[in-house]
């Protein structure tokens, strides 16, 4: 078992450590906070991808309806004002 780096043995030597410094009656609130915490931390994060990938499709989705105009434009071309003025003389 290897979290964040961190073996069982070096696991169990921090709770012993946490365990004397804290006492028994704070260590779960600790670990509560902590928990807390860490859910905060993955719930922000999750909603800034989110926000992420939500600004990159709306800008892939602009740029192709901005590509689909030009080549409209190509295929159909619209007189100009200096062509319009040939066309009534």
């Amino acid at each position: 078992m290897n979290v964040f780096g961190i073996g069982l043995p070096e696991m169990a030597l921090i709770l012993v450590i946490a365990l004397l410094v804290f006492g028994p009656k704070k260590l779960p609130e600790i670990g509560r906070s902590l928990g807390k915490a860490i859910r905060g931390f993955q719930d922000a994060s999750k909603e800034f991808e989110n926000e992420f990938k939500r600004e990159a499709q709306q800008l892939e989705e602009s740029v192709t309806m901005n590509a689909e105009l030009e080549e409209n434009k190509m295929a159909n071309p619209t007189p100009t004002d200096n062509d319009k003025t040939k066309m009534n003389t």
